[in-house]
């Protein structure tokens, strides 16, 4: 048979075919990432294809489709068809949703899209907790059930939902075609880990011309260097030598250790999430596609409202445009406003995780929302209200503060955890270990110190970087991709590192 052909085909060359297929085929434990150099090298003959059928408009965009369901199944083995659960589901509701006059069928209609993909979301990932909760009243124990969590499911499905929920609402026109839609949903680029991208500003991108300019170029590179550079050698490096160690026994080390931990974990999540966001964008925009920023130097933030208009900001807008308003919103008198920035908040915990960590970090990032907007309202300052010297200064510290603090419920697993790096803190501080906590690891919080320096310096000086990207001849940012890959080689650590927003 001819595949055995082949098989001896490969091995005349030295090739060993048992090899690549495990390499193509989906492992557990080494899922696709951006950083990884096997996506690299699938990129590059990805690249090769989508250029040749740059005029083949149709054929592109089913390349494309085929190449980011392989990638989700690199991710999530056989739950692929899930994505294509969603999608036909989806694209169908919304067709039919468009052409019914009446108010009560189509209201059936999206419940229907919520019901396919909040139920998904909610057996995947909530089941087990849901059931820890519930176990106590038929007076069995609690065994938690094998269920696997499928990376992205959080993403993707909130993606579909906004696609009809817009159709609803009547803010979009559904698409005629399958399989611009399937194109829409599962671009590979944001599939698994976001940016959340609104069907309203990415699908008039869909048909278009492919034409990939300078400056696009240029921004893309840019990007995905910042991105690798942020996700491989900042978030990776503290991570292992260092966050993971504190967070693991926050007992066995002192409130010192404890606090530069947590710094470490609030500049960790930063890197990973804003780094592979950044990946996605520059990926995006070098197939021909914009996508919108999903960070804004949220640590530069003099409020907790300002900070959730530059962190994760397409979940931040999802929440408020599709969560927060058809609650109510401001709509219904102050109370009202302020129980539903808390209920949103909440929800936007339990989003991230089946925790009661998650619900208590989302439910402090609630009630710190409904206190700030209660003072602004007291004070009578506006939105567009912005403290300036040394207000500011004092606001951004304490918000970065409260943020850390908030940090600590997110990353630990328990409340144990969480609350023993508090006590620590407060009670076993010792900062005469400063000096020696430093020497010990120097490398660390070298590397923290320059990526809060970056994070904190004024945004046109990565403007101005980005702009020199752009103006370096090809084969000069040829040669920096080649200087940050051998950099990141030789500081990442020997296994790949998940992006952490995988999780959820």
């Amino acid at each position: 048979m001819w595949p055995q052909r082949f098989i001896d085909f490969l091995g005349s060359l030295g090739i060993d075919y048992h090899k690549i297929l495990d390499v193509l085929t989906y492992d557990p434990q080494q899922p696709l990432i951006f950083s990884s150099g096997l996506f690299v090298f699938l990129f590059l003959i990805f690249s090769f294809v989508y250029v040749l059928l740059r005029n083949h408009t149709t054929a592109r965009l089913l390349f494309v489709s085929v190449f980011s369901y392989y990638f989700y199944y690199k991710s999530s083995g056989v739950y692929f068809f899930l994505l294509g659960i969603v999608t036909v589901t989806d694209f169908v509701l919304a067709r039919i949703m468009y052409h019914t006059e009446s108010r009560l069928r189509r209201k059936f209609l999206v419940l229907i899209s919520l019901c396919v993909n909040l139920g998904l979301l909610c057996y995947f990932k909530y089941t087990n907790f849901f059931y820890e909760i519930l176990s106590p009243l038929w007076g069995g124990t609690f065994s938690p059930l094998d269920i696997f969590l499928p990376v992205g499911i959080s993403f993707f499905t909130f993606q579909s939902l906004s696609y009809t929920i817009d159709v609803y609402r009547g803010d979009l026109k559904p698409l005629n075609n399958l399989l611009d839609y399937v194109f829409y949903v599962s671009f590979f680029p944001q599939l698994v880990a976001g940016p959340i991208v609104r069907a309203r500003d990415f699908i008039p991108q869909i048909r278009k011309p492919l034409f990939v300019s300078n400056e696009m170029f240029g921004q893309g590179v840019f990007f995905i260097l910042s991105g690798l550079f942020k996700k491989a050698v900042i978030s990776d490096y503290i991570s292992v030598n260092f966050v993971e160690r504190i967070f693991e026994n926050p007992g066995l080390y002192s409130g010192l250790e404890n606090l530069f931990g947590i710094y470490g974990y609030a500049l960790q999540i930063y890197c990973d999430f804003s780094g592979y966001s950044d990946m996605a964008i520059g990926l995006a925009l070098l197939l021909g596609f914009r996508f919108p920023i999903n960070f804004n130097s949220p640590y530069k933030s003099d409020s907790v409202t300002d900070f959730w208009h530059r962190w994760h900001i397409s979940l931040s807008s999802w929440l408020r445009d599709y969560l927060y308003i058809s609650l109510g919103g401001n709509r219904k008198g102050k109370i009202r406003t302020y129980i539903n920035l808390i209920l949103t908040m909440l929800l936007g915990g339990l989003w991230h995780g089946a925790s009661w960590n998650f619900i208590v970090w989302g439910g402090l990032h609630g009630i710190a929302l409904a206190i700030h907007k209660f003072f602004r309202s007291l004070l009578g300052r506006d939105k567009h209200y912005q403290s300036r010297g040394i207000k500011k200064f004092f606001a951004v510290i304490i918000t970065f503060h409260f943020v850390c603090f908030c940090w600590i419920f997110f990353r630990n697993t328990t409340f144990d955890g969480s609350l023993t790096m508090i006590n620590q803190i407060f009670t076993s501080f010792h900062p005469e270990l400063f000096t020696q906590l430093v020497s010990g690891y120097s490398e660390v919080f070298l590397l923290m110190a320059l990526g809060f320096v970056l994070h904190w310096c004024p945004d046109k000086w990565q403007d101005a970087c980005s702009n020199v990207v752009v103006k370096m001849p090809l084969f000069v940012q040829a040669i920096l991709i080649i200087i940050v890959v051998f950099v990141v080689i030789q500081i990442k650590s020997s296994d790949i590192q998940p992006f952490i927003y995988f999780q959820f």
